[in-house]
C-alpha cells in the first residue's frame, strides 16, 4: 500500500495524471487561458526602444504555416507557403526588417536575427543592413529557400534564391548567392559567397580569397538537388498544416 501511495503522489507531481471530475472548475479555466495567451504571443509586435519607437506587426501570408512554438516578432514579412517549424525565431526587435521568400522553410530551432539597424538618434545603421532592389534589409532571405535545423542567419545578411542552409550552419555579416549548398556545420563570415557554389561541412570561410575559391554545385555534387526535395517536403507541410 505504501508503495501504491508512494507512486501516485509522484505521477500527480510530474503531471502524469489528469485533474478529472472533481477538480476545481476555475483552475481549469484558468490552464486554458494560459495556454491560449501563450499561442497567441508567438507572433506579435516588436516593443517600443530607443531605437524604436513605433511597434511593428509582422505581415505573414495567409498560406504560409507557423508553428505554435515558433516565434515571428517584429518588422517581419513572411511570404507564400512557408513553413516554420517548432521552436523556431524569426525576431526583429532589433535589426529590421526581415523578411522570408516564398516557399522557404525555417526548420526547427532556427534563429532569424540581426545587428541594430537604426540608432538612438533615428539615423540608419549602414553597415547593418542588405540591400536588395532598392530597399534595406536587416535580413534577407529569397525564396524556395531551406534553412535547415538550428541553422543561424544573423544580420545583416542575405541568402539567394534556391538555397540549402544546412544543419547547425552560421551566416553572419555575409551575402550567400543563388543555388549554393552550406553543408552541416560550415560558416560564411563577413563573405560574399558568389552563386552555384558549396561550402564543405565544418568549413569556416572568413576571407573573401576563400570564398571565391569555393568550389562549384557541379552535376555530379551530392547535395545538387537536396534543396528542391526539402522545398517539396515542407510547402507541403505548410499546406498540410493549414487545412
Amino acid at each position: 500500500m505504501a508503495l501504491l501511495l508512494s507512486l501516485a503522489i509522484t505521477l500527480a507531481g510530474s503531471g502524469c495524471v489528469s485533474q478529472g471530475e472533481g477538480a476545481e472548475e476555475g483552475e481549469n479555466i484558468e490552464a486554458e487561458e494560459v495556454e491560449a495567451n501563450v499561442e497567441e504571443s508567438n507572433i506579435r509586435a516588436n516593443p517600443v526602444t530607443p531605437w524604436n519607437p513605433e511597434p511593428t506587426e509582422p505581415v505573414i501570408d495567409p498560406t504560409a504555416y507557423i508553428h505554435p512554438q515558433a516565434s515571428v516578432i517584429g518588422d517581419v514579412t513572411i511570404g507564400a507557403s512557408v513553413m516554420v517549424s517548432p521552436m523556431a525565431s524569426v525576431r526583429s526587435d532589433e535589426g529590421m526588417p526581415i523578411f522570408v521568400g516564398d516557399e522557404c522553410n525555417i526548420q526547427d530551432g532556427v534563429i532569424l536575427h540581426a545587428l541594430e539597424t537604426v540608432n538612438e538618434e533615428g539615423e540608419p545603421v549602414e553597415e547593418n543592413q542588405v540591400e536588395v532592389d532598392g530597399k534595406k534589409y536587416a535580413v534577407y532571405i529569397g525564396e524556395r529557400v531551406s534553412l535547415a535545423h538550428q541553422a543561424q542567419v544573423h544580420g545583416p545578411s542575405l541568402v539567394g534564391n534556391d538555397t540549402f542552409i544546412g544543419m547547425q550552419t552560421f551566416v553572419f555579416k555575409a551575402k550567400i548567392g543563388n543555388n549554393c549548398v552550406l553543408e552541416p556545420t560550415s560558416a560564411a563570415i563577413g563573405v560574399t559567397v558568389p552563386d552555384g557554389r558549396y561550402i564543405p561541412a565544418g568549413t569556416v570561410v572568413t576571407s573573401q580569397d576563400e570564398a571565391d575559391k569555393l568550389p562549384e554545385v557541379t552535376d555530379d555534387y551530392a547535395y545538387k538537388h537536396t534543396n528542391e526535395a526539402v522545398v517539396y517536403v515542407n510547402t507541403n507541410l505548410a499546406e498540410g498544416y493549414n487545412a
